[in-house]
């Protein structure tokens, strides 16, 4: 399997330059093959191939005054900004025609100067020297902090020029699986804002709110930065501590979930988790809370490294009563309000609202996965007694 690598670069004074100049060709190159094909979309003159764009926006742009800076740069890195262009349009309409999975991508946007800004190379653009440093032609030899070793040669890397100046290199690498040792035992988890992760054990995970801790840094920064001029250096300087700001909470937030999926992914042979429509929860009062919990990148963490330690990952369908459902006798409750923490089932039994909805996710992997190995896990239909069955007037 393929994984992503992303280290932290250090490039020199004059380097900075030359990568400036490399974001700034290929956001062009980007933007004006994307204008090409709007153009002709509105004419009606159909799509423009990718080799017509590389043409009109590389090759022949090159030789014009006004993008004759073109060639200062290296030659790969405008090719592949065409490629992401490609690569964007490919992804909107197999999305439109249902061939792309998931939640719906739409139209290539406009690439921006301001915010985070990114080139791709392949192996004929980059290589890795001997003294660990990463070579990118045109910029030179760039010091990388090397946090582990790359488990193989990269096939591309992305150099990326974060908000709050950071510049980072992400490499492309070959993976090979590594089974854990078999274990047994199974979790089924409930995901949440009072707890981030309730599993069916019963053991709850506080919610450490990341960015409701910062919030007060935060709005002192952003008070400071309304009250600089705009276009000042000091504005500049504002919203670059401000973007700090941020990038401090979503490395703490990113550290700390890795560490716990792992957890997860080391302690238990199975995980089972409930698909949240996280897009919808993200458009209701609880937006902030929502985004700050980072659930999406939890699972995607969880499905990864359960394929790359040989583990079982499933989720359970996000309309599954699994909050209401009694995980004792199995009977369907009536609904239950966010503010009902407890609840008492008419067998007796009495549930904990978020453990018994992770033990109810717990048993409904369980019967998905031996479903999908052929197992008998629902009750054969059973056959209708005589006066309950239907009649069909004969035609003949």
């Amino acid at each position: 399997m393929q994984l992503r690598y992303r280290y932290r670069l250090d490039p020199a004074p004059h380097q900075r330059i030359a990568l400036a100049k490399a974001f700034g060709c290929a956001r062009v190159v980007f933007n004006d093959g994307l204008r090409l094909r709007e153009q002709a979309r509105l004419a009606g003159a159909g799509f423009v191939s990718d080799a017509d764009v590389q043409k009109a926006a590389i090759t022949e742009a090159k030789k014009t005054d006004e993008r004759a800076w073109l060639t200062e740069v290296s030659s790969v890195v405008l090719v592949q900004a065409v490629r992401d262009l490609h690569r964007a349009y490919r992804n909107f309409f197999d999305s439109l025609s249902g061939k792309r999975r998931g939640r719906g991508v739409g139209a290539p946007r406009w690439r921006s100067k301001r915010g985070r800004q990114s080139i791709r190379l392949t192996r004929n653009g980059f290589s890795l020297r001997p003294d660990g440093r990463l070579y990118v032609a045109k910029v030179g030899d760039i010091p990388v902090n090397w946090s582990r070793a790359l488990p193989s040669d990269p096939s591309s890397v992305t150099v990326t020029l974060d908000a709050a100046g950071r510049y980072w290199a992400s490499f492309v690498v070959e993976v090979r699986r590594h089974p854990l040792p078999v274990v047994d035992q199974e979790v089924g988890v409930d995901l949440g804002l009072s707890h981030f992760l309730i599993p069916s054990r019963g053991d709850k995970v506080d919610n450490p709110r990341w960015l409701g801790s910062a919030q007060c840094r935060l709005s002192r920064a952003q008070r400071a930065l309304n009250r600089k001029k705009k276009g000042s250096s000091n504005r500049k300087k504002a919203a670059r501590k401000i973007a700090m700001l941020h990038a401090r909470v979503a490395d703490t937030r990113r550290d700390w979930l890795h560490k716990l999926s792992t957890t997860l992914i080391r302690d238990n042979q199975a995980v089972y988790v409930e698909d949240l429509c996280v897009a919808g929860l993200a458009r209701t009062r609880l937006a902030r809370s929502v985004h700050d919990a980072g659930w999406s990148m939890f699972v995607g963490m969880l499905d990864y490294k359960a394929q790359l330690y040989g583990r079982t990952f499933a989720k359970v369908d996000r309309w599954y009563p699994s909050t209401r459902t009694c995980s004792v006798c199995g009977r369907l409750g009536d609904k239950l309000s966010l503010a009902v923490r407890t609840w008492t089932c008419s067998c007796g039994a009495t549930h904990d609202r978020d453990i018994n909805a992770a033990r109810n996710i717990l048993a409904a992997g369980r019967a998905e996965r031996l479903n999908a190995c052929g197992g008998d896990v629902r009750p054969l239909l059973a056959v209708a007694a005589a006066g309950e069955t239907g009649t069909h007037r004969s035609t003949t």
